[in-house]
């Protein structure tokens, strides 16, 4: 038995001991912990790194995606300029030959062409046919079952239709 003055040094070795390990096994549960935060920082590196990486691709197709919608549209928007200018070539062509076709009943030879005009649509429109002089020039010719349209208008009308393959390389690039 130990007595009461002789207990701590007694006790010394055993309290040594004790400490000892309790340092060890804090040692222990400290590298453990170490190890343990390590690898979770590890992962969450990883998994930001993963999730970066898919933003970043996710990113990259978006970007492409709406990059190719803008060239579609560019594209689109163009060719609706493009027709558009064509359009306004196409009626300004149509104006000039109406405006000069128009002028046609004023020239010398207009009794000619309307002659001409008149033999072409009863021909055409057959014996029968009423013909009715065109307050825009030319002339008219209605059948039973024909109408035959030499008005002036009609006839340049014809004419820039007749040539719309020809006219239109004069405003194409």
């Amino acid at each position: 038995m130990i007595r009461g003055s002789d207990a701590p040094t007694a006790l010394g070795p055993v309290r040594a001991h004790m400490l000892r390990r309790a340092t060890e096994q804090a040692g222990q549960i400290l590298a453990d912990a170490r190890r343990g935060a390590d690898a979770i920082i590890s992962q969450g590196r990883l998994s930001a790194e993963r999730a970066v990486s898919q933003a970043r691709e996710a990113g990259r197709r978006e970007a492409a995606e709406l990059a190719a919608a803008e060239r579609s549209r560019g594209r689109s928007d163009a060719r609706s300029v493009l027709l558009g200018a064509r359009r306004e070539m196409h009626e300004e062509l149509r104006s000039r030959v109406h405006a000069a076709v128009g002028g046609l009943r004023d020239e010398p030879g207009y009794d000619q062409l309307l002659e001409r005009l008149t033999g072409m649509a009863r021909q055409a429109a057959g014996p029968d046919a009423v013909l009715t002089a065109s307050a825009a020039g030319g002339v008219v010719a209605r059948s039973a079952d024909v109408l035959v349209d030499c008005s002036l208008p009609r006839l340049a009308d014809l004419a820039v239709e007749a040539l719309a393959a020809d006219v239109q390389a004069l405003w194409t690039p």
